[in-house]
């Protein structure tokens, strides 16, 4: 009676988290249908999770010129300059947080500047002169140099360090290591999954921005994907003036609606392959840091 009352439970288990995962997907399934629909058909509402009237036009607008693919360098870049450095700075930073006061004399000092940090900003204003002012505008330093401490990150890696069993780290004095060789032989093998959680933040949120292209690079071939991507929407009205009878017919096949579609796709496909090789660590990364402090 007792296993038949485990399987009912299951089952409606089941039912209820495949009726989450469908809601979560079906945003995803929309917009890629609306991606190979076309025009007509996704304007007027007919699309929902299957293409009508197939139709490429926003993909090829999309891919269709060098400006995509210098666009995608840069943003490839941006991810591995600028997730590295927040790899270094975050590990860096995380252990001698994890100390105590008692280790780390002014340990409580740094950390309400860090949380102060984190919670207030100095504005766009002065975010912008000081990035002009230290002539990194319009190069690839201006996307990464700012955003090089992520004091969220630091304060998840932080609590996974004070987490790891105080005897590993005796043991490692014991045998001669110093702080520099128990970071790099002790601590950082042990927290595999919160290094794969930061590092994800890292990469996606790189990754995902546009803001900071559209202010700091002052010429189109320095923009990163996202940016690329965004200002397409802003160009479509112009480029329909071309006078190039073949070229008219291709874009009158495309609406902004088809556009935006195609582009969110595309800028998902990176994370997307990134993602199911850090998806084993990435929930008990998160767990394990955000249990303390």
């Amino acid at each position: 009676m007792i296993r038949g009352n485990n399987r009912i439970v299951d089952a409606v288990i089941y039912c209820m988290l495949a009726v989450v995962a469908f809601f979560s997907m079906a945003p995803i399934l929309n917009t890629l249908a609306i991606s190979f629909s076309g025009k007509v058909a996704a304007m007027s509402g007919q699309v929902y999770f299957w293409p009508v009237d197939l139709n490429v036009s926003a993909y090829k607008q999309v891919l269709g010129d060098r400006d995509f693919f210098r666009s995608f360098g840069v943003s490839v870049e941006r991810v591995l300059l600028g997730g590295a450095i927040n790899f270094i700075i975050t590990v860096l930073m995380a252990y001698p947080l994890a100390k105590s006061a008692k280790l780390f004399p002014g340990r409580n000092i740094y950390m309400w500047f860090i949380v102060f940090c984190m919670l207030f900003s100095g504005g766009l204003i002065p975010w912008y002169m000081t990035i002009h002012s230290l002539g990194l505008l319009d190069k690839i330093w201006a996307l990464v140099l700012p955003t090089a401490v992520p004091v969220f990150n630091v304060i998840l890696l932080m609590n996974f360090f004070k987490g790891i069993p105080k005897e590993l780290e005796e043991a490692a004095n014991m045998d001669g290591a110093g702080p520099w060789k128990t970071l790099f032989m002790v601590f950082v093998p042990v927290s595999l999954p919160a290094l794969a959680a930061v590092t994800l933040f890292s990469i996606v949120g790189h990754w995902n921005a546009f803001f900071d292209g559209m202010i700091l690079m002052q010429h189109k071939e320095n923009w990163p994907l996202q940016t690329y991507i965004q200002q397409l929407i802003v160009n479509l009205s112009s480029i329909m003036n071309t006078t190039d009878p073949e070229e008219v017919k291709r874009l009158s096949n495309i609406s902004s609606q088809l556009l935006n579609a195609a582009k969110v796709m595309v800028s998902m496909v990176p994370i997307m392959l990134i993602y199911p090789f850090l998806q084993k660590y990435f929930v008990s990364g998160i767990v394990l840091g955000a249990v303390k402090e």
